[in-house]
């Protein structure tokens, strides 16, 4: 039987926090967790609910940068939390060239991810700041790297290698693919819930939130993903460009002027439906404006657009599709935009029912379709708990 032990998930992104304390067993039952958002900005909300939902803590306080967030977060758990955690698991952004599985988090590894910053800029600091702060809150206490890019190791070559010469291919400039912790847990459930094609089929894993990408899964492995070198390509998101032609980068250097960290700003927080809407990178703000504001219309229909057309690629990457799974934010929650998304898709066998699709049903496609389309809730931070574990088995 095996024993029971407390992990904290801890994932950090680059404006927020999200963590989740289990107590891990012969199943993981869920403790209690919490957010800590909008870090750097105005009208931050830190909140802790417990496992039935309720709030054990909630307020808005303005946090000025992620050293701030990560002492925030391990004070709480050190003043009202249930004692200290066997473990502790991370998200880790990139794991570059040399992660793709989690790996036990000591100096060597940190010196090594580190290194990696270049590769995440926007992610990789926050991560380590978590990292030495669970040290210095909880010594001697095991951590666990778990790596976003790790479920992509999969993809085949052409799916991985940029038409660059060898020099920067060696240094490992070329395609990892991201959110692969939300992607590794809906393959999980689906397997749970006996779904025929969790094993054996051809899937799309669509995660759509402020921060979007899909994935191609045949047979349980990713052969192909939206992302790509970094978590700012692929799909249009809410202040990330998704991919954009190299000779734009290079018109706004020689032509406005603009630095490296002029572009890597715009790029990453001033484009997407933002810079495109003016408005707000909140999908729910867009559609609740987009009868009184063309740009905020245009902006919804640029991300729908972008989606249908990825969904097309990839399953051609897959040959046929046998199950299109929506996930995150707006996946879970905005039925137009999967209404939108799947308009136009009949002839690769995707029907969903308009009444399945607005009350947000788990399975929202037509009886009898030849693809079937699911909404399901993913849980990266579980995804942490439960690599997190299976490090500290085989160690």
């Amino acid at each position: 039987m095996r024993p029971v032990i407390t992990i904290l998930a801890v994932n950090t992104g680059s404006s927020s926090i999200k963590f989740s304390l289990y107590e891990s067993g012969a199943a993981d039952e869920l403790l209690l967790s919490g957010s800590l958002t909008r870090i750097g900005l105005k009208d931050g909300r830190f909140s802790v609910k417990d496992a039935e939902g309720r709030f054990i803590d909630c307020r808005r306080m303005e946090i000025p940068d992620h050293e701030a967030a990560c002492k925030q977060v391990f004070s709480w758990f050190l003043a009202h939390g249930p004692g200290l955690p066997d473990a502790v698991g991370h998200r880790i952004v990139h794991g570059g060239p040399r992660y793709t599985a989690a790996e036990k988090i000591c100096p060597e590894l940190i010196s090594s991810i580190a290194e990696l910053i270049p590769y995440a800029p926007e992610h990789l600091p926050q991560a380590l700041n978590a990292i030495r702060h669970a040290g210095w809150v909880y010594p001697g206490v095991y951590q666990v790297a778990c790596f976003d890019t790790a479920f992509h190791a999969t993809m085949p070559a052409p799916a991985r290698i940029y038409p660059l010469p060898e020099p920067f291919r060696r240094e490992g400039v070329r395609r990892y693919g991201f959110h692969g912790l939300s992607y590794e847990y809906l393959l999980a459930e689906l397997a749970a819930g006996r779904d025929q094609f969790a094993r054996k089929g051809r899937l799309i894993l669509a995660h759509l939130g402020h921060g979007a990408s899909m994935a191609a899964v045949r047979d349980g492995r990713s052969i192909d993903t939206t992302m790509g070198f970094s978590p700012a390509g692929g799909l249009v998101m809410g202040t990330r460009t998704g991919d954009l032609d190299p000779g734009v980068i290079l018109y706004l250097m020689q032509n406005r002027g603009m630095t490296p960290d002029a572009i890597r700003d715009l790029v990453n927080r001033k484009s997407g439906m933002l810079g495109v809407s003016g408005l707000s990178n909140d999908m729910k703000d867009l559609l609740e404006a987009e009868k009184s504001s063309e740009p905020a219309h245009a902006a919804v229909e640029l991300f729908c657009y972008h989606v249908r057309k990825q969904i097309g690629a990839l399953a051609a990457v897959l040959g046929g599709l046998d199950l299109l799974v929506f996930t995150g934010g707006i996946g879970e929650q905005a039925f137009d935009v999967r209404r939108r998304i799947c308009s136009g898709l009949e002839f690769l066998g995707i029907r969903i029912d308009a009444l399945k699709n607005r009350d947000n049903l788990m399975v929202i496609s037509q009886e009898g379709s030849p693809v079937s389309v699911k909404v399901m809730k993913s849980n990266e931070e579980l995804t942490i708990v439960r690599q997190t574990r299976k490090v500290l088995e085989t160690r």
